[in-house]
């Protein structure tokens, strides 16, 4: 039987996710993009013990790397991440803990060591071998279970400058129109290198894909990936949890709290009296508030009654 949402907060305390991809791919960024911080993540080993990041990185530099080991974020913590550096490279050990530790994590009964989800990050400045020996491998003998894979393009402005290049050596054409036709070369680059149509014809094709630019920008954020990883995710409980979980996109929580709570109790009403409706307000608004769980609430209005009431739970209400 799925857990609710109230047990899957219960059972996992944080959102774990898996991120795969070459070096230089711009996970740092990523991640600390996802964390909304500029910091270095803390790293821990599978015990919950603190490792110093220099010790990590001479292990790495001589080969050697865990994918045990948890990344996180001061800024938010309930955030956990592997990282697989190791089997990208071509190291068949490395390629072989990858996939047992993706088979375990996937289906471990010790449910706050599940992975929620893997991001699978490939950088789009070198789109012209997007698709090397590693994810061949990894798509095509990775079985995931029910864990969804996105496939990340990072640095897809990478694309822009390709397009500006080709453009701009092109004969006849204008300063104005290089940079009105850019936007439509760029998909016309990625179309023609059929990277996504590559994976897909995958034995274990990702479930979906996100495009990622100009992560260097302070601006700029990963609300794309946050929402697709949301709509993958099989379950409403494990949504909630991502939901709850990230702290940067409102948005998100919108879109959620309308499509799966307030539509539900619209069309309920709509098959019974506004009385019905008035009658569940007190519910719908506490349903409703699960996708907020960063914000606080100073009054709840009960339209049967016209006063207004505290909630005392799972999430902070206040005067």
């Amino acid at each position: 039987m799925p857990l609710s949402a109230e047990g899957v907060r219960r059972q996992f305390r944080r959102f774990r996710i898996l991120v795969v991809g070459r070096a230089n791919a711009g996970k740092t960024t990523l991640l600390q993009k996802v964390c909304n911080t500029t910091e270095k993540p803390e790293i821990f080993d599978g015990k919950g013990n603190k490792i110093d990041a220099d010790v990590v990185k001479s292990s790495v530099d001589r080969g050697e790397h865990d994918i045990n080991n948890e990344l996180a974020f001061r800024s938010n913590p309930r955030f956990v991440f592997h990282d697989s550096c190791g089997f990208e490279a071509g190291g068949e050990d490395e390629f072989k803990n990858m996939k047992e530790f993706v088979s375990e994590r996937a289906s471990t009964k010790k449910l706050n060591e599940r992975i929620h989800a893997i991001w699978y990050c490939i950088p789009m400045d070198e789109y012209h071998r997007a698709i090397t020996v590693a994810e061949e491998r990894f798509f095509s003998e990775c079985d995931t279970d029910n864990v969804p894979v996105i496939a990340v393009f990072t640095k897809f402005d990478a694309l822009s400058a390709v397009a500006l290049g080709e453009l701009g050596t092109t004969p006849g054409l204008t300063r104005k129109y290089i940079f009105q036709r850019i936007p439509e070369r760029v998909e016309e680059i990625f179309a023609d290198a059929n990277i996504w149509g590559r994976l897909c014809g995958t034995r274990h094709p990702p479930k979906n894909y996100v495009r990622l630019a100009e992560m260097n920008i302070d601006e700029t954020d990963c609300g794309p990936l946050l929402e697709c990883t949301t709509g993958a995710l099989g379950e409403e409980a494990l949504q909630m949890l991502l939901i709850s979980t990230q702290q940067t996109n409102l948005k998100l929580c919108i879109t959620y709290a309308v499509k799966k709570t307030a539509l539900a109790y619209i069309r309920s009403a709509s098959q019974g009296s506004m009385q019905v409706l008035e009658d569940q307000c007190i519910l719908m608004q506490k349903d409703i508030a699960k996708w907020f769980p960063h914000t606080v609430v100073s009054k709840m209005i009960f339209p049967s009654t016209n006063h207004l009431e505290n909630v005392v739970g799972e999430f902070q209400w206040c005067q």
